[in-house]
């Protein structure tokens, strides 16, 4: 990326500080250049370099509009320590003056069988998905489009890439919702309107059905692009600042799958219906600070769900 774009700052979650604390450095610099290009170019001091490009203190924005790029390199990493079956994803995207216009992300172990069989309550034993994995790519105004990782080398890609679509549920009882493991359904103000279960057999007056899904944000956005959920909800992590209780979230884990589900026909904002502003860190834009949580939807029911959550709040 810096040789094509040196001009392009990033923003990425990581930096080598982890890397130069341990004896890792020497392992990672040869895995770089077992699959670099260049071998030639790769050193230990030019690796580190790299990683360091997107570092919290390489680059300071200040308040005017800005262009770079937001790297997550994975997303879900709890679930990635855990072994192969991890649905983490790798993701990147590009910020253009405020406005995402570029977006890619890959899941290694995604399996599209798996979650045709969560939508439709098919019990599979075993362990005999395919995982096939899946690529999936957004540009403004060109759409959000998906290819399997398999087919990359296998098939031509002008014939291998598939248009993506959010769902098309209108009825809110029938929706299928992702939440992150981390939080709970109680936690959610929708709770206090409906009961969610795991089992579409289950499911009766008052409840909803909770897909059960993956590690991190980014692939729960890759469901609701892809028309597997039709509504992803996520509580901001809190803090005080100057005495006020602040929503705050690292751009990386929202900015590559929230023009993904734009492109594919949904909607994101915050939990008072406003649009993410990645402008709102005005010096390093590292941090994004919605009203009270993220809503990822189908579009269709968007607006409802913000009145519920608008209403349910008050109550609480």
């Amino acid at each position: 990326m810096n040789r094509l774009f040196p001009s392009i700052p990033l923003v990425a979650e990581e930096d080598s500080s982890f890397l130069r604390s341990t004896n890792l450095v020497g392992a990672v610099v040869d895995v770089v250049a077992n699959k670099a290009t260049f071998r030639d170019e790769v050193t230990e001091d030019s690796v580190l370099k790299a990683i360091d490009r997107g570092g919290n203190d390489a680059y300071n924005f200040g308040p005017n509009p800005a262009t770079y790029w937001v790297l997550d390199p994975i997303d879900g990493t709890r679930g990635f320590v855990k072994g192969v079956e991890a649905l983490y994803v790798v993701a990147l995207a590009l910020v253009v003056e405020g406005q995402i216009v570029l977006g890619v992300m890959g899941c290694p172990n995604w399996d599209e069988d798996y979650f045709v069989n969560c939508v439709t309550g098919v019990q599979e034993t075993g362990n005999n998905f395919s995982r096939s994995g899946m690529i999936m790519v957004s540009h403004v105004g060109c759409g959000t489009w998906k290819q399997r990782l398999s087919d990359m080398l296998t098939i031509e890609l002008s014939q291998s890439w598939t248009r993506c679509s959010v769902d098309g549920c209108q009825v809110l009882k029938e929706a299928r919702f992702c939440t992150p493991e981390s939080q709970k359904w109680e936690s959610f103000p929708l709770s206090s309107s409906f009961n969610a279960k795991t089992d579409s057999e289950k499911i009766g007056n008052g409840d909803i059905l909770l897909v059960p899904a993956c590690c991190g944000s980014l692939c729960k956005y890759m469901m609701v692009a892809s028309g597997r959920a039709s509504v992803f909800l996520l509580r901001a992590t809190t803090r005080k600042v100057m005495k006020k209780i602040s929503g705050y979230a690292p751009a990386w884990d929202h900015a590559v799958g929230i023009i993904c589900v734009h492109e594919a026909g949904g909607k994101v904002t915050d939990w008072e219906g406003s649009s993410i502003d990645f402008a709102a860190d005005q010096v390093a834009r590292r941090t994004i600070f919605p009203s009270g949580g993220f809503l990822v939807t189908n579009h269709c029911l968007h607006n409802e769900i913000l009145g519920l959550i608008s209403s349910n709040s008050s109550i609480n």
